[in-house]
C-alpha cells in the first residue's frame, strides 16, 4: 500500500516542479496537472478523486486534501488520504520530481485477496507518514485494469524501483485482517516507530520497528480461540525489492543465478500466547541471507495448477502440485535461521530451548537444537545439542506425493526415507527410563549414511557412548543388579561399506565396550555383493542369493564380566568362586568334545574359551575362515537348524593373551 500511495503522491505533485516561476499561472496551472493525473488513473476503471489543491510558488509547496482513490480490481484496493503536503518541490531533471518532504495525514488503504469464497482483508491506518528526499518520476502510470494479483505485484515493484528517498518514518500503523471461509477469523496488527532509511534503485537500506502487538480470534466449529503476540526492534537490512520483482517477471525465468532477497531480518522478545494453556517466548529472531532462484520458482505455473477453493483436486493433480510445491525449494537459500532463548509453557512446566537453528541451500539443509531442557511424566529431559544433517526438503515432499495413505510403502519407498536425511548427533542427552530408578544418558551419538545407488545407501557409520541404567524387570540383566552394577557404561563403534569394485561388504569397525564388563571387536565381510541388492531392492530376496560370507574374526577383552558371571553361577549353585569356576571349565570341555566330531578345529578354540573363563582380564580371539563357498543364506539357515553344521563349514583359529 505505501508503494501505492507514495505513486499517487509524486502524481498529483509532478506539476509544481515543471511550472516553478511562473507566478502568475502557477496555481491554476498546478490544480490542472493534478486533475490530469487524476483523470489517467480514472481513464483504466479505477475512481480517483480529491479535494482542495494549493501552491505556494515562492516556497514550493503543494497542498492537496481530501484524495481517494479505488482500484478496478476485484476485490478491490481503496485509499483515502485526509491532507498531503510536499515541501520544497522541484524538477529533479527529464521527466523527474524532487521532493524535500512529503506528509500525509489520516492515511487508510483496504486490500483484499480472494479465492473462490475465502477472503483474506486487511484494512490499514497511518495517522501520519513522512518521507524525505523523494525524488520519482514526474507520471506514474495506473495499474492495469483487470489485472490479476500476480499482475498487480510485478506493477508495484516495477514502480518502486523507480523511487528513491532517504527516510520513511511512521509513528504508527494499525490493521485490521478478516478472514471469511470455514474458518472465521479476525484480528488486530499495531506497529510503532516504524522508520524506513535508503531507498534507491529498488533497494532499501533498513527498515526498523521498535514494537508490534498482534491479536487474533478464531471461530473454531462455533469455539472462540484468541491468540496474542508482541515483539520489539524487529531489523530489516539489506532488503532488494528487485530481487523480488525476479520471480514474476517472465523474461527472467531462465536465470539461474541466486538473487539476495534480505541480508538479515531480526526482531527480539517475540511473546506469544493463546489462553488458556500455550505461552511461547523467544528471546531472539534472525535470518540472514535469503536468496532466490529465478528459473527454479515458476509462481504463475504453480499458482496456475491450483485449484478453486472448495474443491479437492483428483490424486494425479494432487501430487503433480505437491511436485510442484517441492521444486521451489530447489530455488531458496537461506544461510541462517536462528531462534535462541525458547521457552514454552508445558502441563509438567516450563520447558527451555537455548538455541534452534537451520539452514537451506538449494533444497538441502541442516537443523539443529541447542540447550534442551523439560520434564515429562517421567521426570526431566535434557539433551546439550541435537542435529539432523542433510534435510532433503525437496526428496521429502516428492516422496511424500507418491506414498498412498493408510498403505504400507513398499521396499523401494522405505528405503528412500535414507535419503531424506544424512544423518543425525547427538550429545548430552539425559531422558527419563520407564523400567529404571536411573536416567538413561547418551554422552555422544552419531549416525550417518550416505553414497546411494539407488534407493539403498551402500556406507553406514554409527558410534554412540552412554551410561543406560539396568531395570530389575529385565531378567537377562538380574545378573549384573545382584553383582552391585545399577547401569552399564556403553561405548560402541560400527561401521559398513561396500565396495562395487570388489563386490564386498565389510564390517568395519565394530567395536562394542560394556564397562566393568568386556570390549568385543569384530570383523566380517560378505562378498560377490552385486550392485543390484542396492538398486533393485524389491528384487533382494533373489539377488541375496548370490551373496558369499567371508572371513569373519571375533576378539573379546575381559574387562571383569567372566568374574561376575562366575560369582552369579557360584551365587545359583550354592558353591565357591573357585569351585564354580572349576564346574563351568568342565562345562566348556564337555562341550568341546560334542563339537569335536562336527570340525576337528573346534578343539582349539574350545580350549581358548576355557583358558579365557580361567583367567580374569584375558582376551581371546577367533577366526574363522569359509572352507570353501558359503552363500550367506545357507549359512543363516544352518544357523537355525544345525549350529554344528554351521560351525563344521569354517576353518577355526583361536587364541588367547594377555
Amino acid at each position: 500500500m505505501m508503494k501505492f500511495v507514495i505513486g499517487l503522491i509524486a502524481a498529483v505533485i509532478v506539476a509544481a516542479g515543471g511550472y516553478f516561476g511562473f507566478t502568475f499561472y502557477a496555481q491554476h496551472r498546478v490544480a490542472a496537472e493534478v486533475e490530469a493525473a487524476f483523470l489517467r488513473m480514472r481513464s483504466t476503471g479505477a475512481q480517483a478523486s480529491h479535494g482542495d489543491v494549493t501552491y505556494d510558488v515562492w516556497k514550493r509547496i503543494l497542498t492537496i486534501k481530501d484524495i481517494a482513490g479505488e482500484t478496478a480490481t476485484q476485490p478491490p484496493t481503496t485509499i483515502k488520504i485526509a491532507n498531503v503536503t510536499a515541501f520544497g518541490v522541484t524538477e529533479a531533471g527529464p521527466g523527474r520530481v524532487s521532493v524535500d518532504r512529503i506528509e500525509g495525514t489520516d492515511i487508510e488503504a483496504v486490500f483484499a485477496l480472494a479465492s473462490g469464497s475465502t477472503q483474506l482483508q486487511y484494512a490499514y491506518k497511518l495517522p501520519k507518514l513522512t518521507v524525505t528526499d523523494y525524488v520519482g518520476p514526474t507520471q506514474t502510470d495506473a495499474p492495469p485494469s483487470n489485472a490479476s494479483t500476480l499482475d498487480l505485484y510485478r506493477f508495484a515493484f516495477a514502480r518502486f524501483t523507480q523511487l528513491a528517498a532517504s527516510s520513511v518514518t511512521i509513528p504508527q500503523l494499525s490493521a485490521a485482517v478478516k478472514l471469511a471461509s470455514s474458518v472465521q477469523s479476525t484480528g488486530d496488527i499495531t506497529y510503532s516507530g516504524i522508520s524506513i532509511d535508503g531507498v534507491k534503485d529498488g533497494k532499501i537500506a533498513t527498515v526498523k520497528v521498535e514494537k508490534g502487538d498482534t491479536a487474533y480470534t478464531n471461530q473454531i466449529a462455533g469455539k472462540p480461540q484468541s491468540f496474542n503476540g508482541t515483539f520489539g526492534n524487529l531489523m530489516l537490512e539489506g532488503f532488494d525489492v528487485a530481487a523480488m520483482a525476479t520471480i514474476l517477471d517472465p523474461q527472467k525465468s531462465g536465470d539461474d543465478t541466486f538473487h539476495q532477497v534480505h541480508r538479515r531480518i531480526s526482531l527480539d522478545n517475540y511473546d506469544i500466547k493463546s489462553p488458556p494453556a500455550l505461552h511461547l517466548s523467544l528471546g531472539h529472531v534472525v535470518a540472514d541471507d535469503f536468496a532466490i532462484q529465478p528459473s527454479r520458482l515458476q509462481l504463475p505455473a504453480l499458482i496456475a495448477m491450483l485449484p478453486q477453493a472448495g474443491t479437492t483436486p483428483p490424486p494425479a493433480q494432487a501430487r503433480e502440485i505437491l511436485e510442484k510445491v517441492a521444486a521451489l525449494y530447489e530455488g531458496f537459500r537461506l544461510g541462517n535461521f536462528e531462534i535462541s532463548d525458547i521457552s514454552i509453557d508445558t502441563p509438567q512446566g516450563p520447558a527451555k530451548l537455548a538455541t534452534f537453528r537451520f539452514n537451506l541451500d538449494r533444497g538441502k539443509g541442516d537443523l539443529a537444537v541447542e540447550g534442551l531442557d523439560a520434564r515429562t511424566p517421567q521426570g526431566p529431559f535434557k539433551a546439550g545439542h541435537f542435529a539432523l544433517k542433510g534435510i532433503d526438503l525437496v526428496k521429502l515432499i516428492g516422496l511424500s506425493a507418491t506414498m498412498a495413505p493408510g498403505q504400507k510403502p513398499p521396499a523401494e519407498q522405505a528405503l528412500a526415507l535414507f535419503q531424506l536425511v544424512q544423518g543425525a548427533e547427538v550429545k548430552d542427552l539425559v531422558a527419563p527410563s520407564k523400567e529404571a530408578n536411573k536416567p538413561v544418558s547418551i554422552e555422544t551419538l552419531n549416525i550417518n549414511w550416505g553414497q546411494f545407488v539407488g534407493p539403498a545407501p551402500t556406507q553406514a557409520h554409527l558410534s554412540a557412548k552412554a551410561d543406560v541404567p539396568i531395570a530389575a524387570s529385565d531378567k537377562n540383566m538380574r545378573p549384573l543388579l545382584a553383582a552391585g552394577i545399577q547401569s552399564t557404561r556403553i561405548d560402541a563403534d560400527f561401521g559398513a561399506n561396500w565396495t562395487e569394485t570388489s563386490g564386498a561388504i565389510a564390517l568395519e569397525p565394530a567395536t562394542l565396550e560394556i564397562a566393568g564388563l568386556a570390549k568385543a571387536q569384530a570383523r566380517l565381510s560378505l562378498t560377490n555383493v552385486p550392485r543390484t541388492l542396492f538398486s533393485e531392492p524389491q528384487q533382494a530376496a533373489t539377488t541375496a542369493a548370490q551373496i558369499d560370507t567371508g572371513a569373519i574374526e571375533f576378539t573379546l577383552h575381559d574387562l571383569g564380566g567372566v568374574d561376575v558371571l562366575v560369582n552369579q553361577y557360584a551365587r545359583s549353585q550354592n558353591l565357591g568362586h573357585d569351585a564354580a569356576r572349576s564346574t563351568l571349565l568342565d562345562a566348556i570341555k564337555t562341550h568341546g568334545t560334542q563339537a569335536e566330531g562336527a570340525n576337528p578345529d573346534a578343539v582349539a578354540a574350545v580350549e581358548a574359551i576355557g583358558r579365557f573363563v580361567e583367567t580374569s582380564q584375558q582376551t581371546l580371539v577367533i577366526k574363522l575362515t569359509p572352507i570353501g563357498k558359503l552363500p550367506a543364506l545357507q549359512l543363516l539357515q544352518l544357523l537355525k537348524t544345525d549350529p554344528m553344521a554351521a560351525l563344521a563349514q569354517f576353518k577355526i583359529e583361536a587364541s588367547t593373551g594377555l
